[in-house]
């Protein structure tokens, strides 16, 4: 527990968290756990891990069903998402070199708490969870950064829920088109995957403000937008609007 809470402050304190306020759906955290594991470990982990190629808008994983694996995207895209009712709410995005399912990496969760989707085809390694659980057992490094991990999308999404019932739509949706050019995409000029109704859901808006918004932005000189064609053409501008929420 103690080296949880250390995780989390380290990296709130690295993220200078409290002036930077985002309701980006992805963490800042890079992935560096599997540098960790000593080459037998990683045979180890090759031995117990298959890489699955899912389809595009495909179900990678349903809430509610056993925990047998924990993935790990290798490439392409996926949303996480919470059911309740006839109702989803929209939690994260998973670019490449993030885990899907990690929380399950703990012996208390035997069942996902979320399901997952592919937006586009996906290509991702499923980690049997019981030799994850070992590897987690055996090397204190690979734990550590496994920690590190869990803290950051931990903050990542108390801030983003924070900024959801903070801010206005248009720091709300600012925050999402800097966070597809910088944390998902890495350039300022992208092809976007989903559509403007997904949009919305990532930025708990109506679609009708998206679009409005969107068309606004374009008018100022923000960004350019053809079909599911982006480009970010001002980016401090941008970062004013979040700032200012």
């Amino acid at each position: 527990m103690l080296a949880t809470i250390n995780s989390i402050i380290s990296y709130m304190e690295k993220e200078d968290y409290y002036n930077n306020y985002s309701s980006c759906t992805v963490s800042a955290a890079e992935c560096k756990c599997f540098d960790k594991l000593t080459s037998e470990q990683q045979q180890f982990l090759e031995d117990n891990s298959v890489i699955i190629t899912y389809k595009k808008n495909e179900t990678i994983n349903k809430q509610g069903a056993l925990v047998s694996h924990i993935m790990y995207m290798e490439e392409g895209l996926a949303k996480v998402y919470m059911s309740i009712k006839d109702e989803n709410l929209l939690l994260k995005l998973i670019p490449p070199h993030n885990f899907i399912g990690l929380v399950a990496a703990s012996e208390n969760e035997n069942v996902y708490q979320y399901s997952s989707m592919a937006y586009v085809e996906s290509k991702i390694r499923q980690i049997e969870v019981s030799a994850f659980r070992k590897l987690l057992n055996e090397n204190s490094d690979f734990a550590k950064e496994i920690i590190n991990i869990l803290s950051a999308n931990s903050v990542q999404i108390y801030n983003r829920f924070f900024c959801l019932i903070k801010k206005h739509s248009y720091g709300r949706l600012a925050d999402i088109i800097l966070c597809l050019a910088e944390r998902i995409f890495y350039e300022n000029a992208f092809s976007l995957p989903i559509s403007r109704q997904e949009i919305a859901e990532l930025a708990g808006m109506r679609v009708e403000t998206v679009i409005r918004i969107l068309k606004e932005f374009s008018k100022e000189g923000l960004i350019k937008v053809s079909n599911k064609e982006f480009e970010v053409l001002d980016y401090e501008q941008l970062r004013k609007i979040s700032d200012n929420g």
